[in-house]
């Protein structure tokens, strides 16, 4: 048996229009400059503590503002947002494979969970780990070793796939092999940059590749 840890955002979940708009209205709300949508994608991937340290710089009242984007993303932004096509079969391949599946996500843990079921995700995931309110296990190397414990699972028998740089140093820092997805938010050279062990550029393509990566079969 082995366990794959999926990313949320920009892996199994295009949600660029929901994230982008509610920290568009929460930049406008503070009275801050209010970039666009594409100028806002590099924010979907690290914590929201992070993203808002950048955008409003130093001495603004950062838990104020993440606190202010979660209003509005539990009230509207949630569900803006679609999952990725080939997905289902993806995920259908590897349930057939005998894979433990499980989200590890720096997106709040209750709203992952939310995202998860609307999608129809916990179908084939048997778990959501995600960061708390307090902004703790927003870390990717945290939050993957928090999950690694709590599945009780053999690193050396887990892959972690996701988007971002982050993903793939949360993987190398808890030594679980890694895939870098080229549909999300992230970008083949950041991957690289990133040293990811694999890259796939489709969904249907991570069954095989989990099967080389880990040598099963």
């Amino acid at each position: 048996m082995f366990t794959v840890f999926f990313d949320l955002d920009g892996t199994l979940v295009d949600s660029k229009e929901g994230i982008t708009r509610c920290i568009q209205k929460t930049l406008e709300e503070l009275g801050a400059e209010v970039p666009s949508a594409d100028e806002l994608e590099w924010c979907i991937g690290p914590s929201l503590f992070q993203s808002f340290s950048i955008l409003l710089g130093e001495g603004a009242d950062i838990e104020g503002a993440v606190e202010t984007y979660r209003e509005y993303y539990a009230e509207e932004g949630i569900y803006e947002a679609d999952i990725y096509d080939g997905l289902g079969d993806m995920l259908e391949a590897l349930q057939a494979m005998g894979a433990r599946m499980f989200i590890a996500t720096s997106k709040l843990e209750a709203s992952a969970r939310e995202v998860a079921e609307h999608f129809g995700l916990t179908h084939y995931i048997d778990y959501v780990f995600g960061s708390q309110a307090d902004g703790a296990r927003e870390d990717k190397t945290e939050l993957l070793a928090f999950a690694l414990a709590e599945t009780e699972t053999d690193p050396a028998k887990a892959v972690m796939i996701g988007d971002r740089r982050f993903d793939i140093f949360g993987a190398k820092n808890n030594s679980v092999a890694n895939i870098g997805v080229l549909w999300g938010f992230g970008s083949a050279d950041e991957m690289r940059e990133a040293e990811a062990d694999m890259l796939a550029g489709h969904p249907e393509e991570l069954p095989e590749i989990i099967e080389d990566l880990l040598g099963i079969g």
